[in-house]
């Protein structure tokens, strides 16, 4: 019953909350000013805690702490991602009133992409528990090849996904008024808008590789799995435009989900060493070194 309820209150407060957003917060095609992103991201990263203390009435506190961690994790995560996104606009030349149409839609494909991945996740855990180790092994890979890669921004012109979009897609880049296909003497094209949405939905896809194995690090309940990682994916939306014009500024920050990264991989082997990590453990964890890390980024600014 338990799950049940949480599965239907998940569905629901989700919904409700994506027909506020596009049915009565952006009627219009608009530019977001930083003290809207402030109150939206305020009020999503509210109901993500309420809801987590829904989990901890139904499920007990142990999976309400789950979820916290996770929900942090997968937050951090879509940092990394923000700024990846605001290239991808910049590129296309999007005007600022129309970031949050492709970001909206953005979220629902993503929404759909790692509910699918993480329900296939929680099928191969299942029958192959070594599927786990696999997991913490890739994380520690991960975070060790961030800790220590030294690559500028991606080259999008070179990207292999776009050249096979231009080229086996009818693209117009007349203006698009905010539509992502336009009719032109009788026939579809796609719109430069609807290329940006493309672009940011490969590039959820690419993150999610990292995000899902890492949620799977902290829980294997699918209730606290999904509803952390598409909370934290909802949140992003708001946060960057909160955080778009500043995100360089926390330049360790990146340091720091590397580490996470490295520490959650390792925990994911404590059985086959005898230990047990409590859920607490993980979650004080993950908040001090992302803490850490803004704190340095703050203390310290990179030349």
């Amino acid at each position: 019953m338990a799950k049940h309820l949480i599965l239907w209150g998940f569905v629901g407060v989700v919904a409700f909350y994506l027909m506020l957003d596009l049915g009565l917060l952006h009627k219009q095609a608009r530019s977001i000013t930083l003290r809207q992103a402030a109150w939206q991201s305020l009020l999503i990263v509210l109901i993500a805690l309420g809801f987590g203390a829904f989990i901890a009435y139904e499920k007990g506190p142990n999976a309400a702490i789950e979820y916290y961690s996770a929900y942090t994790m997968e937050y951090a995560l879509s940092m990394d991602n923000i700024f990846v996104i605001l290239l991808i606009l910049r590129y296309f030349s999007i005007e600022p009133q129309y970031y949050h149409r492709v970001l909206f839609w953005g979220v629902v494909g993503a929404m759909v992409m790692r509910g699918i991945f993480i329900f296939a996740g929680v099928l191969l855990v299942k029958k192959f528990h070594w599927v786990l180790y696999v997991f913490g092994a890739f994380l520690v890979w991960a975070g060790i090849r961030n800790l220590f890669k030294k690559e500028g921004p991606p080259d999008l012109s070179q990207n292999v996904f776009l050249r096979f979009l231009t080229r086996y897609l009818r693209i117009t880049t007349a203006p698009h008024q905010g539509k992502f296909i336009l009719r032109r003497q009788g026939r579809r094209f796609f719109t430069l808008l609807a290329l940006a949405l493309l672009m940011i939905e490969l590039t959820d896809l690419i993150f999610a590789v990292d995000s899902i194995p890492a949620a799977f690090a902290i829980t294997q309940d699918e209730d606290v799995l999904f509803s952390s990682n598409i909370f934290a994916v909802m949140g992003l939306r708001s946060m960057f435009f909160l955080l778009a014009a500043v995100i360089e500024r926390f330049w360790a920050l990146e340091y720091g989900i590397s580490i996470v990264l490295i520490g959650i991989g390792l925990k994911m082997f404590q059985d086959l060493v005898g230990l047990h990590i409590e859920p607490i453990v993980s979650l004080l964890f993950i908040l001090g070194t992302l803490s850490a890390s803004i704190a340095v980024s703050l203390m310290i600014r990179r030349g």
